[in-house]
């Protein structure tokens, strides 16, 4: 297709050869990650992997004590997989924006203390104050993430070494005082947990959301600021995550006939982060699955409560650390298998020998070509006469010649 009028560009056309992956990616930022739309077979390969290990250990814990899987057992396990599930949720979208909330754990348990101290006067006046707490805590850390820009870890870590000072001024367990049961909500529950996570898997599976949601992630200097939408979709990020380790915190006392433990809570993070890692959510950000979390939430839960079944002393710390390993084993898989496979797309060259008679277009009048060689100069030839060697004196100072 050539030029019909020169200085005038022509219109594109489907057929002009150009890659549709170039036409996709026209307007990505390169300066925001890869261009091109993310992978995703990986995600759902190892998802899987998560449901076989899921059936399988929920066989094993049927085989063993059926009671666990039917009537309260079931319910109060569904509580526990509700609360794992939402600190599991608290570490993912942290980890989505590229800025992971250590304080989830410490956060968790200070809250359940809070409402085992104050639930005798009522759900909401236990809840409500802790959620303020909680919203304002995750604002602090947002703003010195995001203003300072600082990694994440480093800002939620200072964050839970606060909440730790919190847990240690009280020394003995903590009774619940009231009387709110979860497991009468138990399917709610975990359904709403259930829902959280896939529809958070879908919406991040789309591109846009995906690439605003980890736009954070650095692609070249770590120290360089990501802009201001990256800022406000990390912060929302912290103040929900710490916002959802609370509603945790308050499940797991809640649910817990025995007394709340002053702890540290880090190894609920540990926990958390080691699961969401599991799950298919990247270490580096922005890539995750869209079924991992409910998997790999229910895959840790079944574990849990066989080991208990079998009467074996199985720590947080050690699930946890297992998880970890596994996860960061994922993480490589997904950076490597899960990313735009369109992301290095070469410029088309045009058909043919290089000659016009193979096929090149012509982009204006052969008549306005410049000529293959210059046009000497018209000047006057030189006498060879007159030439200075010929002379048999020497040539004067004021010489034009």
């Amino acid at each position: 297709m050539g030029y019909d009028e020169p200085g005038r560009d022509a219109p594109v056309e489907p057929s002009s050869g150009v890659p549709a992956a170039v036409l996709e990616n026209v307007f990505d930022d390169p300066f925001h990650g890869e261009p091109g739309r993310d992978r995703v077979g990986v995600h759902i390969g190892w998802e899987i992997v998560l449901l076989i290990g899921l059936v399988g250990c929920a066989w094993l814990l049927w085989r063993e004590d059926p009671a666990v899987l039917r009537g309260a057992g079931l319910k109060s396990l569904l509580v526990d997989v509700a609360a794992l599930g939402l600190l599991v949720l608290a570490a993912g979208l942290s980890l989505r924006t590229a800025a992971v909330n250590l304080a989830i754990g410490p956060v968790a348990v200070a809250a359940g203390l809070h409402f085992a101290e104050q639930s005798d006067r009522g759900l909401v006046a236990a809840v409500a104050p802790a959620a303020v707490v909680a919203a304002i805590g995750g604002l602090l850390i947002a703003l010195a993430v995001v203003v300072l820009h600082v990694p994440g870890w480093a800002a939620s870590l200072a964050a839970a070494a606060g909440v730790i000072v919190y847990i240690e001024r009280r020394s003995t367990p903590v009774l619940v005082q009231g009387d709110y049961d979860p497991r009468r909500h138990a399917y709610y529950l975990v359904a709403g947990f259930a829902a959280v996570a896939v529809l958070g898997g879908f919406f991040g599976a789309i591109r846009a959301v995906r690439r605003l949601v980890g736009r954070f992630r650095p692609v070249a200097d770590p120290a360089r600021r990501r802009g201001a939408a990256a800022a406000f979709v990390t912060a929302s990020a912290l103040v929900g995550s710490t916002l959802l380790a609370m509603l945790a915190g308050v499940l797991v006392a809640a649910n817990d006939a025995a007394s709340v433990v002053p702890a540290t809570g880090l190894d609920w993070t540990v926990l958390a982060v080691g699961v969401a890692l599991l799950a298919g959510t990247s270490a580096y950000g922005r890539r995750g699955g869209i079924f991992g979390t409910v998997f790999a939430v229910g895959l840790v839960s079944a574990f849990l409560a066989y080991a208990e079944t079998r009467g074996w002393t199985v720590s947080r710390w050690a699930v946890g650390g297992v998880a970890l390993g596994v996860g960061l084993l994922i993480t490589r898989l997904i950076e490597r298998y899960g990313r735009p496979g369109s992301a290095t797309v070469e410029t088309p060259e045009p058909a043919g020998d290089g000659t016009i008679s193979s096929g090149w277009t012509v982009p204006g009048p052969v008549e306005n070509w410049p000529p293959a060689l210059p046009t000497p100069a018209t000047d006057s030839p030189m006498d060879p006469w007159r030439s200075p060697h010929w002379e048999s004196e020497p040539r004067r100072w004021d010489d034009a010649r």
